[in-house]
């Protein structure tokens, strides 16, 4: 179940599918991806799929974990990341060892608490992690090299492309169930924002507030 030859096969699935960054590809292989599910899902956490975590969310597939990470990457070193949606912490602790610190922000407290669990069983240390709302960044901490949303609003909350650094990137799906596309911005030198698409994409919605 999390022997090497099937982590080995995931990460030959997602060069297949076009991951060219071996550092994100050794970070998936590194990263215990079983921890993160129910036990009853563990057999299946190589699997290049999303999966169930509760509350009506999921723990994102390898491959979109793997390409968002990759994409933040080419903007260069990231000291300050923002990430909106820890969920179950998977996708922090595969961005981890890249950033100098992560702000990590998520509305279900349950989900903040087990992502909290996991990252110190991993022992991830830069990590600040935050129940609240998503939505409004974490402008005490703005501004930032890279911010990373792990859930789609049906359009980008101004708030965060505000909170991006000159020259830094957003990643996030954005549009309603069944038509998201992932999309990359870049602020610019005369601070506009350079957008580009990453394809289609199938994400929860972004939702506001907290539970």
């Amino acid at each position: 179940m999390t022997s090497a030859r099937t982590r080995d096969r995931l990460v030959e699935r997602l060069r297949a599918q076009g991951i060219r960054d071996e550092r994100v590809l050794d970070r998936i292989r590194s990263v215990p991806r079983h921890i993160f599910v129910d036990e009853a899902l563990a057999s299946r956490a190589y699997e290049d799929t999303a999966l169930p975590i509760g509350f009506s969310q999921t723990i994102s597939q390898p491959y979109i974990v793997a390409r968002m990470t990759e994409a933040l990457l080419v903007g260069g070193p990231l000291k300050k990341v923002l990430e909106v949606g820890t969920g179950c912490g998977y996708q922090t602790a595969v961005l981890a060892p890249f950033a100098g610190k992560i702000y990590s922000i998520e509305r279900v407290a349950g989900l903040h608490l087990r992502a909290k669990r996991h990252l110190k069983e991993l022992q991830i240390g830069n990590v600040l992690l935050k129940h609240g709302d998503g939505f409004g960044g974490w402008k005490s901490q703005a501004p930032f090299d890279a911010i990373i949303v792990a859930a789609a609003p049906l359009s980008v909350p101004e708030a965060l492309l505000s909170q991006l650094a000159k020259h830094g990137r957003l990643v996030v799906p954005v549009g309603p169930e069944r038509r998201q596309e992932l999309i990359l911005y870049r602020r610019s030198d005369k601070d506009g924002f350079e957008r580009r698409s990453l394809g289609p994409v199938s994400f929860v919605p972004l939702l506001g507030g907290t539970i």
